[in-house]
């Protein structure tokens, strides 16, 4: 038995029965990634199945997810814990095998990929993650943080736009130990990509400072001595990331090779068969010689072994080295300072905008936080996002010749720049943050949606956030934003009307394990005596009135000052109001029945809710009679002095809308 050919085989035939008796996926990735697969698998990638989360393993990513099956196959054979079963309920509600690999889902999984040049992306903050922490922490004789990561992707991944974002990021970077596997198979679901993706991908990635590197895999299909051979090569430079394209045939062994049919369906009970039979299987369904299994625990034991050889190696650098090993185990666990004491966060005196709060709550955070890591998409000086530097601490920047940098420059890249910061994340060890202005939340979202739906908590620092933006125009200006990111299941959206609440927000940024977006004004607002660490309730009674209240002005951000002056107009007519400030809808509705009725009772129908956006927020909480001031347009170029009171945004105007409310 030619054990190395078998177990190409056994990845591909495992990978296409469980595609067959789901009647759904993507068979042609996996039967000609096999051999790509297999090889790193067998002969370079270090990893302890025993240990998935050592945290000096390489990390693998197929940020082609669509051909997940690739991925679950490797993980059953190699020894993560997957049964034959899951390989048989592939697709299946429960299943630790879905249709897509999900990070926390299935051990070995290192990210949530599906959405093609998401993994690449992710992969790269990884890359990124791995130079930094080696920067700060490894020393002659002690390479505590010394690995690669690789991402395997197809001709889909590289035509998305994040791909090229991501990829320039990298050979600007020079991510020397990040390599990239491209199954150029010349296929995508409408056909021959002849029609639409005719550039010479080797050009475009040696023009973004990669090493370029091919294998044929179409004359020679398993050829495992020029795959191994490639990633020798690409291991051996490091000072700049490399791609191996990898030319291979879709579907490879199947009656359906080389044709768009095979892609997304199943090949059929009839093609299955005719392709056991091309590649000599005769096993019955779901089964493996045993040979196999050996062959592929060798690999498995010979990371074992390394682990083995870094602990003991960190043994003595924790010797060498107490303060630096102790602050390494801290970060790597993610251990957090005690925020409850940090009362300093909370010192505001002075009307600022949230921007400007903000970067003073983050610096303070930085000095006590070494994790922290993070950057703007090229706005840093109006998103006030980096770290400064002090006598006491030197942040730098995050470069080719000061991987030690904590602080970014991601370029005018803001969907990679968001994926980048969940592979930092997903690395461990660091606490990543990004920052753009909050209309290109749009450009963010799809990776802010992987955030949320993997649990990871990036903070997205988006300021600009309203009509506020002024000058610039209905461009610049969000509206429907808020509303967006508010429908993102696990994502928290935190709006804060002072300094206080900005800290509050940053402190629920820190201690939560799910992604955090602050909302952040251009423009200046005033101090609440009120307000604070109280904002990490999400809602909060700001100002109250003498017994019951006649209205509830409930706003967020900039308006919540709108609500304050308004209480006082009202006042003077005798209206009572209570001024709610809501900075977070998500930490609200994790509160008790009952201090959300206490803040809002539910027998008080006289609601005013105002927020420079999109009012379809606000229904639930303005109830039948109340009254939304809000935009249900977009915004103009003007003076901020100019659009808010054109667009309603003025105290008459909630004084109005607030009698309103109490007379229906």
């Amino acid at each position: 038995m030619d054990v190395q050919k078998t177990t190409i085989n056994a990845i591909r035939i495992l990978s296409a029965e469980a595609i067959e008796t789901a009647k759904s996926g993507h068979p042609g990735l996996p039967l000609g990634c096999a051999p790509i697969a297999y090889t790193l698998f067998q002969n370079f990638l270090k990893f302890n199945p025993k240990d998935p989360k050592w945290d000096d393993r390489d990390r693998f990513i197929l940020s082609a997810g669509h051909g997940s099956m690739l991925d679950y196959s490797l993980l059953y054979l190699y020894g993560y814990g997957l049964k034959k079963e899951d390989l048989m309920n592939f697709r299946q509600f429960g299943s630790k095998t879905p249709g897509h690999p999900e990070y926390g889902h299935t051990v070995g999984v290192e990210t949530t990929t599906g959405p093609l040049g998401q993994g690449i992306a992710n992969a790269v903050g990884m890359a990124l993650a791995e130079a930094n922490l080696a920067a700060k922490y490894n020393k002659d004789g002690f390479n505590v943080v010394d690995h690669y990561t690789y991402a395997i992707c197809g001709d889909g991944c590289l035509q998305e736009g994040i791909s090229y974002e991501a990829c320039s990021f990298a050979g600007t970077h020079a991510l020397g130990k990040l390599i990239v596997l491209y199954d150029d198979n010349d296929i995508t679901i409408e056909g021959d990509t002849d029609v639409t993706f005719k550039e010479n991908v080797g050009a475009r990635f040696a023009a973004q400072n990669w090493q370029v590197l091919h294998v044929d895999l179409v004359s020679s299909p398993d050829d495992i001595d020029a795959l191994s051979e490639a990633i020798a090569q690409a291991k051996a430079r490091t000072d700049k990331p490399s791609i191996i394209i990898c030319h291979t045939r879709i579907g490879y062994g199947s009656p359906l090779e080389g044709s768009e049919k095979c892609h997304g369906a199943p090949l059929g009970a009839e093609n299955l068969e005719k392709t056991k039979q091309k590649l000599g299987w005769e096993y019955p369904p779901y089964e493996c010689p045993q040979e196999v299994f050996d062959h592929c625990a060798e690999a498995a034991k010979a990371g074992a072994a390394e682990e083995v050889k870094w602990k003991k190696m960190f043994i003595d650098y924790e010797a060498a080295y107490p303060e630096l090993a102790a602050e390494y185990k801290a970060m790597m666990t993610g251990e957090k300072p005690d925020f409850e004491v940090m009362d300093e966060l909370y010192d505001f005196e002075k009307p600022m905008a949230t921007r400007q709060t903000s970067a003073k709550v983050l610096n303070k955070l930085a000095a006590k936080m070494p994790s922290l890591i993070g950057g703007s998409a090229d706005l840093a000086p109006s998103n006030l996002s980096d770290m400064k530097d002090t006598d006491e601490i030197k942040y730098g920047t995050f470069a080719p010749d000061s991987f030690a940098g904590r602080n970014i420059h991601y370029g005018i890249r803001e969907h990679a720049m968001a994926a980048i910061a969940n592979g930092m994340q997903l690395h461990g060890g660091l606490q990543a943050y990004c920052a753009t202005f909050f209309v290109f939340s749009d450009y963010c979202k799809p990776a802010m949606r992987l955030s949320a739906l993997m649990k990871l908590p990036v903070t997205y620092i988006m300021t600009h956030d309203s009509i506020g933006v002024g000058e610039d125009g209905p461009t610049h200006q969000p509206v429907e934003q808020l509303v967006m990111l508010r429908s993102v299941p696990g994502l928290k959206v935190y709006r804060p009307a002072d300094g206080k609440e900005t800290a509050a927000a940053w402190v629920s940024a820190m201690s939560g394990n799910e992604p955090t977006v602050l909302v952040l004004t251009r423009q200046a607002l005033p101090q609440y005596a009120n307000s604070g660490k109280i904002a990490l309730n999400g809602g909060y009674v700001l100002e109250d009135c003498e017994g019951t209240p006649d209205v509830l002005l409930i706003g967020s951000g900039s308006e919540v000052e709108l609500c304050v002056k308004a209480k006082a107009v009202l006042a003077e007519q005798g209206v009572k109001a209570r001024v709610v400030s809501m900075p977070c809808f998500e930490e609200f509705e994790k509160q008790s029945p009952e201090y959300k009725e206490k803040v809002l009772p539910s027998a008080i129908k006289a609601r005013v809710c105002v927020e420079a956006g999109s009012p379809y927020s606000w229904y639930k909480y303005a109830g039948d009679k109340g009254e939304i001031i809000g935009m249900n347009t977009f915004g103009a170029s003007a003076p901020a002095g100019k659009l808010f009171p054109h667009f309603g945004f003025t105290v008459e105007n909630v004084v109005e809308k607030a009698l309103k409310s109490i007379q229906k």
